[in-house]
């Protein structure tokens, strides 16, 4: 997977990409990141990528010239790049939407920065994302987050198959809770239950508790998540007991 990312601020991106998960997959061939210097997309001698709005405001608006240049620049090297822009007014970005573009050979994630970008870009990119509802102070930021959550769903980044599909959303539910050694810490012991060896119960357990985290934490989930029999039931017997305390 190549991943181009457009900004002002090529500097943003140089430890995170060169950390951790997003160091590995790039060192196994799983996927390629490229910064992109807006300013590099300019035609004046001074690089000018930002003007006054128009109507008059605050702050400063990214100019449509070179954001375009720069889209055209990549779309003639593959037209089949999917383009899109951070921004606040997109479609939230979820889990869902991860794996949906975790599909996807190539993007162009475009950055934008001060008050925002000539209106006119939304002509020519494919989508707008939003990774919620706060205002930050540029796409940098966003961007990362959405390079994060794609990189780790390449096959083989993880290590595995499973160590995706257990995680919190990829089942509709909150995750389960984690713990190791020491088995006892200041009083505050490891259920019993995952040092039994039973690896039916520790599996059913951990349902149950990826069900009750979900339940108490994030019941809007419950809506879409897919559920058994026995799921239902036991969520019928937690709601009883939330209601009798």
């Amino acid at each position: 997977m190549l991943i181009e990312l457009l900004t002002l601020f090529p500097d943003f991106f140089a430890s995170p990409l060169s950390q951790s998960m997003l160091q590995r997959a790039q060192s196994q061939g799983a996927v390629e990141f490229r910064i992109l210097n807006l300013r590099d997309f300019t035609e004046d001698r001074h690089r000018v990528v930002d003007d006054r709005p128009f109507g008059g405001g605050p702050g400063m608006v990214l100019k449509i010239e070179p954001l375009v240049r720069a889209i055209r620049a990549v779309r003639n090297r593959d037209p089949e790049v999917r383009v899109i822009l951070l921004s606040p007014r997109g479609i939230l970005f979820t889990q869902e939407k991860a794996r949906e573009l975790a599909e996807i050979k190539h993007l162009l994630l475009i950055c934008g920065h001060y008050e925002g970008v000539d209106d006119r870009l939304r002509f020519f990119v494919d989508t707008e994302l939003s990774i919620g509802d706060y205002i930050l102070t540029g796409g940098e930021t966003p961007a990362l987050v959405v390079v994060d959550a794609l990189t780790r769903l390449l096959p083989g980044v993880l290590g595995g198959e499973g160590a995706v599909e257990e995680e919190s959303f990829e089942t509709g539910l909150l995750e389960y809770p984690h713990y190791t050694r020491p088995r006892d810490f200041e009083g505050h012991e490891a259920p019993e239950i995952l040092l039994s060896g039973d690896h039916q119960r520790i599996a059913r357990w951990r349902r149950e508790e990826a069900l009750r985290r979900t339940a108490e934490q994030r019941p809007d989930l419950l809506e879409k998540a897919v559920l058994e029999d026995e799921d239902r039931e036991f969520l019928a017997t937690l709601t009883d007991s939330l209601q009798k305390d």
